[in-house]
């Protein structure tokens, strides 16, 4: 008896209207034209009957799972579903030897799908190397992390990744529309209607999800069965499905680090209305106020600096607040930090200056201090020349005097170069005088 069924059974009349639309031929399946459309690369595969291992990486539902089902179809191989959830090595060597001993037997291939791959780990994922190199298994795993970073790097050089985007509005409406005329996995044999309202509402909350809006859809089936209006979905009962919608975001994964690229971006753009925006999303989403305080400060001196001082206090101020006030209230002050930093004169110097420092401190040799500017507290330091031949600053003109403070071999380098953008601009008009030869 084998460990897995042959084939995906159609799902029973009592599953989730997600699960019993999803797409039975390729010719069926909405969405991801750049990958099934005339031309591209799995619709060219799937013609020749030849498809690769393959990593499908993208947002929740987008058809990773139907996609892999659809596959396995087409190439006449044996889909066998694998939940990295639940599974360790032990399943692994059994489905690998089910597949091994179908291919011998009968001739037949193994498509193995692997929901949610970046959960195994690293000796998980070796297990399967040899059995794709072999081709005794068609490998197809299903992601929403990036596989840069979750998926061993000998497993991608085995297979190749596919890109799945979030759906359109318009293949929401069409996913959405079938489910609602077919009769027989559908909801065509309820007659149910939709407010035009309430149909584009759940159409935008989906976020470009399938699964959602399917979803929202048959809880608002539901709720419109028990109301007074009954089979007829309105915007009041298609918000009371919805409630909160979940926005896609991962504390500590891709979509995390995508949002806030877009935040520091759009700051560093000086666009205040799309950092206002990626702000609003970030903390609708869930994400810690505090961490966003955090690279609000970092910004202030890593993308402004000296071309505006008072971006760094201002933003260690916001900080300040939103940890006095907390939610909602201190979550304007991150707002009007955001405005300023947006808005405020750009300058790199400080960062760019630092890492050059940084460098030399790494790669140049570790010289003494010079002995004209270390500190002479004892009798025998000063015999040993400690602080010997050092200008006091203030007893010349300006308050400047020239020396050097560098140790020999870094003498002369300049790390600080002001741009003309700002306050930084008198700073930097102020260095060049100084640092004009005499």
């Amino acid at each position: 008896m084998e460990l897995f069924p042959r084939e995906s059974p159609p799902p029973p009349k009592a599953a989730p209207l997600a699960d019993r639309m999803r797409p039975r031929t390729i010719e069926e399946f909405i969405g991801q034209a750049h990958l099934l459309g005339e031309g591209k690369v799995l619709r060219i595969a799937l013609a020749q009957g030849e498809v690769p291992s393959l990593i499908l990486w993208g947002p929740p539902g987008t058809g990773k799972t139907s996609l892999a089902m659809l596959i396995a179809g087409h190439v006449k191989a044996v889909f066998t579903p694998f939940s990295a959830v639940t599974a360790g090595i032990k399943e692994i060597k059994e489905v690998i030897g089910e597949a091994d001993r179908r291919l011998r037997g009968a001739g037949k291939r193994t498509m193995l799908f692997v929901d949610e791959i970046h959960r195994f780990n690293k000796a998980q994922q070796d297990a399967f190397l040899p059995h794709v190199e072999r081709g005794t298994i068609t490998l197809i795993g299903a992601t929403t992390e990036n596989p840069s970073f979750e998926v061993i790097a000998p497993l991608l050089s085995r297979t190749k990744v596919l890109v799945l985007n979030p759906l359109s509005e318009e293949e929401i409406r069409l996913i959405l529309e079938r489910a609602l005329t077919d009769p027989d996995r559908g909801l065509g044999k309820t007659q149910l209607r939709i407010a035009e309202d309430a149909m584009a509402a759940i159409i935008r909350w989906a976020n470009g999800d399938a699964r959602a809006a399917l979803n929202l859809l048959e809880l608002s089936a539901r709720l419109a069965g028990a109301s007074a209006e009954r089979g007829f979905v309105t915007l009041a009962i298609a918000e009371e499905a919805a409630q909160h919608r979940s926005l896609l975001y991962d504390k500590a994964g891709e979509e995390h680090y995508n949002l806030i690229s877009a935040l520091h971006k759009s700051l560093r753009g000086s666009d205040p209305d799309a950092a206002l925006y990626w702000l609003a999303r970030m903390l609708a989403s869930g994400e810690d106020p505090l961490y966003l305080a955090r690279r609000l400060i970092r910004f202030a001196s890593e993308d402004i600096g000296n071309a505006d001082p008072h971006a760094l206090p201002l933003a260690v101020a916001a900080k300040e607040a939103y940890h006095f006030l907390g939610t909602p209230e201190g979550e304007l002050a991150l707002a009007q930090c955001v405005t300023y930093l947006a808005t405020a004169p750009k300058s790199n110097a400080i960062y760019v200056a630092f890492g050059e420092a940084q460098a030399d401190v790494a790669c140049a040799p570790a010289e003494p201090v010079p002995l004209h500017i270390r500190n002479a507290p004892t009798a025998l330091m000063k015999e040993l020349k400690y602080g010997a031949g050092y200008k006091y600053a203030h007893d010349y003109e300006g308050a400047r005097v020239e020396q050097d403070y560098l140790p020999e071999s870094l003498k002369g380098r300049v790390y600080y170069r002001p741009t003309d953008r700002g306050l930084e601009g008198e700073i930097g008009k102020r260095l060049a005088a100084w640092r004009r030869p005499t």
